[in-house]
């Protein structure tokens, strides 16, 4: 038996990049794969690529107090129960953060950021929790990221919404532990997850992972089985905490 059999987990930001890795991943392992993403057209075409495990594809604006709400409801329609949440959806790369030292990030820039990566993070959970209560059980698994460990400079509206990311966990955790529902949160090193990268990009990720002990750059895959444990069985007795997953650049 595959380690989420019949288990309805949801992935936001599911049609490329990560995200999309993480779908495929909980496919593998028998769950039933919601992918929700800003657009729409991407996440139709990764649900299709999932080939015979059962997927949904949901058009999501995790900002968004209704898209989260319909997300929620398309997939209690389809499948009837939600196990997990993985919180991926986020300002980074696609769309890109601009970065600059922090006296220069714009109001309009900083908001942008923080909607998507607290609000949306924020939304999300508040959607899926009271099925989750009924059903007194569920994972969700929040991703942050390495930047808050080295507090990353020129970054600063990324590191301070990934940085809520956690401590958002962590106050949920506390709220939700009395259903067994487990809420845990992942923070990823540097992680070559675009498609295309020129020569000088390929160089900075290189030159980054000799900074580790393993000393070769992330991918998305080494995310996967982390993302698998959290959303299983396996970690019914983990709730509350933040896994770093960076090949050991930084150390919590």
């Amino acid at each position: 038996m595959a380690r989420l059999d019949g288990r309805v987990i949801i992935v936001t930001g599911g049609a490329q990049g990560i995200g999309k890795v993480y779908c495929q991943g909980l496919a593998r392992e028998g769950a039933k794969v919601v992918v929700a993403d800003i657009d729409g057209s991407l996440a139709e075409r990764t649900a299709e690529e999932l080939g015979a495990a059962e997927a949904l594809p949901v058009t999501t604006d995790v900002s968004q107090l209704e898209g989260t709400e319909r997300m929620v409801k398309a997939t209690l329609d389809q499948f009837g129960r939600i196990d997990g949440l993985v919180n991926n959806a986020a300002v980074f790369q696609r769309p890109s953060v601009k970065r600059g030292p922090f006296e220069e990030i714009s109001v309009e820039e900083w908001d942008r950021v923080m909607a998507v990566n607290v609000r949306g993070t924020f939304l999300c959970c508040r959607a899926v929790l009271p099925q989750m209560k009924q059903q007194r059980y569920g994972k969700i698994v929040n991703i942050s990221s390495g930047t808050v460990l080295s507090g990353t400079p020129r970054f600063a509206h990324y590191v301070t919404s990934k940085a809520a990311v956690i401590g958002l966990t962590r106050c949920i955790a506390r709220e939700v532990g009395d259903f067994n529902i487990c809420i845990n949160a992942v923070a990823p090193g540097l992680t070559l997850s675009l498609d295309n990268v020129d020569e000088a990009g390929m160089e900075g990720y290189k030159q980054r992972a000799q900074t580790g002990c393993i000393k070769r750059v992330e991918t998305p895959q080494d995310l996967v089985g982390t993302i698998v444990f959290l959303s299983s069985a396996e970690s019914d007795f983990i709730t509350g905490q933040t896994i770093a997953v960076n090949g050991g650049t930084a150390m919590i």
